[in-house]
């Protein structure tokens, strides 16, 4: 997009727009920066809550983070180019090892799996942004279970939810 065209769909002067951006390249940073803080205010927030049970901290996260895709389709996509252009951005990395921790202490205590961290997130984002990425080529595969859109990310919510969270159960062997 050009420039212009961008300021003025923003209402502003072409002027204005260089003035507080000077490039499209810091306009784009200001854009992903603000769509990261809002995740991370969001979804990453609900971990890092110290009052609650780790498995509602982590039932919280998993359904605040596919409410964020749920709002903002496109931005799973948008992060994909994003991490493959800069793959030295930094997105969570304190909060992983403060679950880490807590993980490791819930395994200590038998009460989970000892699971790494990086493969729960992992678990997590692949769950939730699959459907969103898919669903042009799911939707006319599930016919009905797709139907309704809305229903079927209501349903996609739960069952991410339920499957990840029975993955830190402890199974008795």
């Amino acid at each position: 997009a050009r420039t212009t065209s961008i300021a003025e769909a923003a209402g502003v002067t072409h002027a204005m727009l260089h003035y507080y951006f000077r490039t499209k390249e810091q306009l784009f940073e200001r854009i992903l920066d603000e769509k990261m803080r809002l995740m991370g205010e969001s979804v990453l927030a609900a971990f890092g809550q110290p009052g609650l049970p780790l498995a509602e901290r982590l039932r919280d996260g998993i359904e605040r983070h596919f409410d964020f895709i749920m709002a903002n389709p496109d931005m799973p996509r948008f992060i994909v180019n994003e991490v493959f252009s800069r793959p030295e951005r930094e997105i969570a990395g304190v909060l992983m090892c403060d679950i880490q921790r807590e993980l490791d202490a819930s395994a200590d205590r038998g009460e989970t799996e000892r699971i790494d961290v990086r493969m729960l997130l992992l678990d997590i984002i692949s769950l939730n942004v699959f459907p969103f990425i898919a669903y042009p080529v799911i939707e006319p595969i599930l016919g009905d279970l797709t139907a309704d859109r809305e229903r079927f990310f209501a349903r996609r919510r739960a069952e991410n939810t339920k499957v990840i969270l029975r993955r830190l159960k402890k199974c008795d062997s």
